[in-house]
């Protein structure tokens, strides 16, 4: 499973970071990347309520 960012979307709150900092860190440009390749068993769970959480809809999590 992978997570991506809508860099255009993003208005860069750290919600996602603060719920999964495992997977999501904001960058320099205070923008919200992802951290990992690809999310594992451990992660899903925190990472989808990031993405659930995003109030811009910026994060799609593939399955």
């Amino acid at each position: 499973m992978k997570a991506k960012i809508n860099k255009n979307a993003c208005i860069g709150c750290g919600s996602c970071a603060a719920i999964c900092p495992e997977v999501f860190e904001i960058d320099d440009e205070g923008i919200a990347k992802v951290t990992v390749e690809s999310i594992n068993e451990n992660q899903l769970n925190d990472a989808t309520e990031a993405s659930e959480n995003c109030p811009t809809s910026a994060i799609e999590i593939e399955k």
